[in-house]
């Protein structure tokens, strides 16, 4: 068996799948001229500027700079070794890699036998707290108790819920009895270590939610106490294969049914995500128990347009609702919040008021009456923010009434819309008799706090967003010959025998050497393979350069031009060496110095004006 992929397997794995495909999954596209567009996922951006091109089969972004073909995005998206990019992509393709005995753990193996053996783990006693549940007398108490909140037999098995029984170590026997290491399992975050060495179940009489990565892989769980004692709900802690921050619950099923409508229901809680599925809605997605992450908030705006969003409806549910509306906002969703009466969480209500009445009523965001209240039907952002900005204030005295217009104007000049400024900035004024222009005055002065740097789960900021400025007449010369060299071999060669490795730039010099490689080892123009060769710090630069919109056939003029001012670049430079030295010799009074070198001068500009 080979203990690498071959090189023309891999060929045939990068012409069998489409990139955009690829990136369609974690992306929302869409169709401008001959490529595709969407929001950036390895930076925050409102607009689009992250650039797919079926034709290349590459991507870029002209915002930050990451660049590179299907391979380098699944390795990059994902954090994964290119082993395991090609495995993925081979499953795409239809083509068989089991005859090669590969090696997926990059350069830190032991670290990804260990994550792969914790998920065997969750998964394997996943199965067997489901079979509990379901299949035998211990989990009957905590069956009966699910199918009296209403969920169905159906549901139980979709989310394959189970139940961890009474004991101190049902999971540790299991688990000891298909060799899995019991340290690697406390590590995990399934056992407990005591004082005296024993390991013991961390999950014991719960409920068991499994909770999933984006992939699907069972990652953690959520554990409900049946009956009285504390705490009530036990998660998973923080694992090398779980970090609840950057997941969000049923993700991994959402996402077709998110992308289709572009639109994702956000709730708090695990029973609101199940009720909510039962109910019709599959939408529908959970933080873990915590505030809405960056993390989270972008993986959401890949997805969708439209983040509706239905907490609890008691108070911190609406703080938590108005944080998260916050956080969405900043990534460019478009944002609604329904807010649920009498304190109701989702899944109370629907076990309240029915299943078909919370299904239709969040697809039609229509007012509902509900339990002697109205549910608010899922809102715009701003109106939800104003009618919050209401609590707790007299609006007949004064004080509050003026407190309350300038807590709102410091919300609506945070909108990019001007459109729909104007409309809440025409309601504050027709509600308190006030005059447009004084309020478009006083909205002047109320600035937007300016955005903290982004920063992703473990703490470090994310990719910045380039700078663009102007570049030099060679540098631009030497950026279109490596777009013209990465579209054509004869290009090239000319370049090559012209230039070689002349380049002015480190970053094109290594370019150039390694297109010239690309081509003398026989390959036609295909900036997709070219990019599978390069280093990660050359693939930004060439992604960039291959979306260049420059012609398919460049003149012999224009390819002339380029040339001379790459080579003349040097001279020019010393050309201004000179001038700093004939400075020097006038400051010294060396007239006669200065003078040969003026000479040298005008020797140099006939040179250069006449090649």
């Amino acid at each position: 068996m080979g203990h690498r992929i071959p090189e023309e397997t891999i060929e045939a794995i990068r012409r069998g799948v489409d990139i955009v495909d690829v990136i369609g999954e974690y992306v929302q596209l869409k169709k401008q001229g001959r490529n595709y567009f969407g929001l950036c996922p390895f930076h925050g951006e409102k607009t689009p500027s992250f650039s797919v091109s079926p034709e290349k089969q590459i991507f870029h972004c002209f915002g930050c700079g990451a660049g590179g073909n299907a391979f380098t995005f699944l390795m990059d998206i994902e954090g994964i070794p290119f082993v395991e990019a090609a495995k993925r992509l081979a499953a795409k393709a239809g083509i068989d890699l089991s005859a090669y005995e590969l090696d997926s753990r990059g350069s830190d193996g032991s670290r990804a036998d260990e994550a792969k053996a914790m998920v065997e783990a969750h998964t394997l006693l996943k199965r067997f707290y489901h079979h509990l549940l379901v299949h035998t007398k211990e989990g009957q108490a905590a069956l009966d108790y699910l199918q009296v909140r209403g969920w169905t037999k159906e549901t139980i098995d979709r989310f394959e819920i189970g139940y961890a029984p009474d004991v101190p170590d049902a999971a540790v026997r299991l688990l000891e009895s298909r060799s899995f290491p019991l340290v690697l399992m406390e590590k995990a975050g399934l056992l407990v270590k005591k004082e005296d060495g024993r390991y013991v179940d961390r999950f014991r009489n719960r409920i068991m939610f499994p909770i999933h990565d984006h992939r699907g892989e069972t990652v953690g769980f959520s554990g409900r106490l049946l009956g009285d004692g504390q705490p009530k709900y036990m998660n998973s802690p923080e694992t090398p294969i779980f970090r609840k921050g950057t997941l969000l619950y049923f993700f991994h099923e959402a996402r077709v049914s998110i992308r289709k409508r572009q639109e994702a229901l956000l709730v708090e809680g695990f029973a609101d995500v199940i009720s909510a599925v039962q109910a019709g809605v599959d939408y529908v997605v959970a933080t873990m128990g915590t505030s809405l992450t960056e993390e989270q908030a972008r993986i959401l705006r890949r997805h969708a347009e439209t983040v509706t969003i239905c907490y609890d409806g008691d108070s911190a549910g609406t703080e938590a609702a108005w944080r998260a509306a916050e956080q969405l906002s900043a990534f460019g969703c478009r944002v609604k919040v329904a807010l649920l009466p009498d304190g109701l969480d989702p899944d109370e209500y629907i076990r309240t008021c029915g299943a078909d009445r919370f299904a239709e009523e969040i697809a039609a965001a229509r007012p509902l009456m509900a339990l002697g209240g109205e549910i608010a039907a899922a809102r715009p952002l701003m109106a939800f923010k104003m009618d919050r900005l209401r609590r707790g204030k007299n609006l007949q005295e004064e004080g509050d009434r003026l407190r309350y217009i300038e807590e709102a104007l410091r919300e609506i000049s945070k909108l990019s819309s001007p459109v729909e400024k104007d409309y809440y900035m025409r309601q504050l004024a027709d509600e308190f008799s006030l005059s447009l222009s004084a309020l478009y005055e006083q909205l002047s002065r109320s600035k937007p706090e300016q955005p903290k740097p982004q920063v992703n789960d473990g703490g470090k900021p994310v990719r910045p967003a380039l700078t663009k400025k102007l570049l030099p007449a060679f540098q631009n010369a030497e950026r279109l010959l490596l777009a013209h060299m990465m579209r054509s071999r004869d290009v090239a060669f000319i370049v090559q025998e012209q230039v070689g490795g002349r380049f002015n730039i480190e970053e094109h010099r290594a370019l150039a050497a390694y297109i010239y490689a690309f081509y003398e080892e026989g390959h036609e123009a295909d900036p997709s393979a070219l990019m599978s060769r390069l280093p990660g710090e050359l693939r930004t630069l060439a992604s960039e350069l291959s979306l260049l919109l420059v012609a398919d056939d460049v003149s012999d003029r224009e390819l002339a031009d380029c040339i001379r001012h790459v080579l003349n670049h040097p001279k020019w430079l010393m050309l201004k060496e000179k001038e700093q030295e004939k400075t020097e010799a006038e400051r010294r009074k060396d007239f006669l110095t200065a003078a040969r070198i003026a000479k040298e001068m005008i020797e140099m500009k006939k040179m250069l004006s006449s090649s």
